[in-house]
């Protein structure tokens, strides 16, 4: 049997809230965009453990909520980050926040659309060669990076915004990119760009975008040098292609800490940074941690209470 304890909704300004029989909740932003990370925030004394994103009959994503501290006497409360997919269809989804009993709250929001451009890359052979079919190594690094995305950690390292982890502003590649790759022997592949690419000389000093802990920090074919740092559970940012490494797998890293230099290793055109946000899995825009804290204690408090 199904219990839904969802009362009413109020709508101000980017956050949804309101308040049920048993749970207090809010989502930033209220109307989430394709690829965009959503944060949801609960009373602590909720019950609730998951989260799920559902549109159309299916789960398009997933979390977990953890417990974030807060200071001042104030009680704490629990927070996830949830992905809407790039592939999620515009319009009414729901987010089922589930505890131990089993469903405990439905929350119904709009997934707003949004543009992504398109670009031509025409490889070389080598780069038309690193795309052939897969070898061993290439099936276990996948395995092995799989693994690694969907791990979901217990700590939190991170409540602010995130910084760039250049100073440089050239993006040469933006975020969802429908990217047709043109090979040197006549065939063509279509994928979107999960990321950012900065376009800065090899060498350049690459920072950590926001506090965390090394999950990942070693050589693929494909990314290169690569490294992955998880923030919040479920949540990871990620490096690809440098020159070099300067953390260990296992290292706490905060933000601004150097980890690396940019290079052009692995599936790589020319020298840049590509820059990426992991969120249960799904690629997410990294510039959304950028315009706003990944967890607004202040706001998230002054909507739930305590």
């Amino acid at each position: 049997m199904r219990f839904l304890f969802l009362k009413l909704f109020f709508f101000v300004g980017v956050f949804l809230h309101a308040q049920t029989d048993a749970v207090r909740y809010v989502v930033i932003p209220e109307t989430p965009r394709q690829g965009d990370p959503v944060t949801i925030g609960v009373n602590h004394d909720s019950g609730v453990r998951t989260g799920a994103l559902m549109s159309g009959g299916q789960r398009l994503a997933r979390t977990v909520f953890f417990d974030v501290p807060v200071g001042g006497g104030q009680q704490p409360f629990r927070a996830a980050v949830m992905a809407v997919p790039v592939s999620a269809a515009p319009g009414r989804a729901t987010i089922i926040l589930e505890g131990e009993p089993g469903l405990m709250t439905e929350i119904i929001l709009t997934i707003a659309s949004r543009d992504f451009p398109s670009e031509r890359i025409r490889l070389n052979r080598v780069m038309t060669g690193l795309m052939g079919p897969p070898d061993q190594q290439r099936i276990d690094e996948s395995n092995y990076l799989l693994s690694i995305r969907n791990r979901v950690g217990a700590e939190v390292h991170a409540f602010g915004r995130f910084q760039t982890p250049t100073a440089s502003t050239r993006r040469t590649s933006h975020f969802g990119h429908r990217r047709t790759y043109v090979y040197t022997d006549g065939r063509s592949s279509v994928s979107i760009h999960d990321g950012i690419d900065f376009g800065i000389p090899a060498g350049t000093p690459v920072q950590a975008s926001a506090p965390g802990r090394v999950a990942l920090a070693r050589p693929r074919i494909l990314t290169g040098n690569s490294i992955l740092i998880e923030h919040v559970p479920g949540v990871y940012s990620v490096y690809y292609h440098l020159d070099r490494i300067d953390v260990e797998e296992g290292a706490l890293v905060a933000a601004g800490n150097i980890i690396g230099l940019s290079g052009n290793t692995g599936f790589s055109t020319g020298a840049h940074l590509h820059w990426e946000l992991r969120v249960f899995g799904h690629y997410v825009d990294p510039d959304t941690f950028i315009a706003r804290p990944i967890i607004d204690r202040d706001a998230i408090l002054s909507t739930i209470g305590n």
